[in-house]
């Protein structure tokens, strides 16, 4: 009888292993995370917001830094208008999510907003955006080892598509 309960005891473990999976490696995910590495560093530079009628312009900074051994950024993003007051305060993280097969951003703003957004590498550029009051709301970033160019774009019927804001940064560390 104990043989029989030790064989059992054995062949459930086996089964058990057999069913559980592995962790993800976390190579795969900083092999994903190594294409934003151009975004990574110390960035200043200038742009511009539209909300309504009035189209405001700013100048601030945003610093990018990779954390956990290279599995997920820090973003911080600082700007001011010509009379130095804060019109955009953001934190975000970022990281490689294996199970949706693309990266995650999940951002805080200091108007007390967040939101979790997927963030895409298309060609040589990347996207993100969410829906929001029946638009499409979009970002698109152009960055080289040097410089860093964001336009948002929002759309009602996700063909015409409208401009609301622009920066241009340059890499300073």
């Amino acid at each position: 009888m104990k043989t029989l309960l030790l064989v059992m005891f054995m062949l459930a473990a086996v089964v058990a292993t057999s069913q559980a999976q592995a962790p993800p490696s976390p190579d795969a995910a900083k092999a994903e995370m190594k294409k934003l590495d151009k975004l990574v560093g110390q960035w200043k530079g200038a742009g511009w917001i539209q909300q309504g009628p009035k189209r405001e312009t700013f100048t601030g900074t945003e610093s990018v830094q990779s954390k956990v051994q290279g599995l997920a950024i820090l973003i911080e993003g600082k700007f001011a208008n010509p009379e130095g007051k804060v019109i955009h305060e953001t934190l975000a993280g970022m990281s490689f999510d294996p199970k949706f097969g693309n990266y995650r951003m999940k951002t805080y703003l200091a108007s007390g907003i967040s939101g979790e957004y997927d963030f895409k590498a298309v060609g040589e550029n990347f996207e993100w955006g969410f829906e929001a009051g029946g638009m499409t709301i979009k970002y698109t970033i152009t960055a080289t080892d040097s410089t860093w160019q964001e336009v948002g774009e929002y759309s009602r019927d996700a063909k015409t598509w409208t401009k609301f804001f622009e920066m241009k940064l340059d890499k300073v560390k």
